[in-house]
């Protein structure tokens, strides 16, 4: 049962039916498998319960799966139009400069060519630049090295959601 140190927002999405759970999990991670399994977990009797979860399901998740959440995810630069989430996850490309948009377009592009994905990054606090230089330098990693990173910043970004889903009144 809910104690009254439950975060309303965690209390709400513990309490909602599995259909708008699972919705709200999916909008978080496009990730069916982790979804699934982060829903399976419910109810949660902490924010810390529920990104222990989200670590362990992120860890859980196949090449398929993690192709699968990497596709819910735009390009650096290139916000989904009329996603508040992903432009506010990359606001640190919305007063670069027209050089540096380019620049980011480029390596995306080569990045996509090389590993078949788009450029995953937490980019939530980092500037332009910053996510450049990490594109710049992930770009000559092998394939199992980059996924394993891919997967590290996949995690960051569902905690980032996930704190989102549970503090929200």
């Amino acid at each position: 049962m809910t104690s009254t140190s439950t975060p309303p927002g965690l209390a709400r999405f513990n309490a909602i039916e599995e259909h708008a759970a699972f919705t709200a999990l999916h909008e978080a991670c496009a990730s069916t498998a982790w979804a699934k399994r982060l829903l399976a977990a419910r109810p949660y009797a902490s924010p810390e319960a529920l990104y222990a979860a989200n670590d362990a399901a992120t860890a859980a998740l196949t090449a398929e799966d993690l192709a699968e959440a990497m596709a819910g995810h735009p390009p650096i630069g290139r916000p989904k139009p009329g996603d508040p989430t992903s432009a506010r996850e990359q606001r640190g490309m919305a007063g670069a400069s027209d050089a540096l948009k380019a620049e980011m377009l480029e390596l995306n592009l080569a990045y996509q060519e090389k590993f078949g994905h788009v450029f995953l990054i937490c980019a939530t606090g980092r500037t332009g630049e910053q996510m450049r230089d990490a594109v710049r330098e992930r770009i000559g990693n092998t394939p199992e090295r980059e996924r394993e990173i891919v997967r590290t910043e996949l995690g960051k970004i569902n905690r980032i959601r996930l704190a989102r889903l549970v503090e929200e009144d």
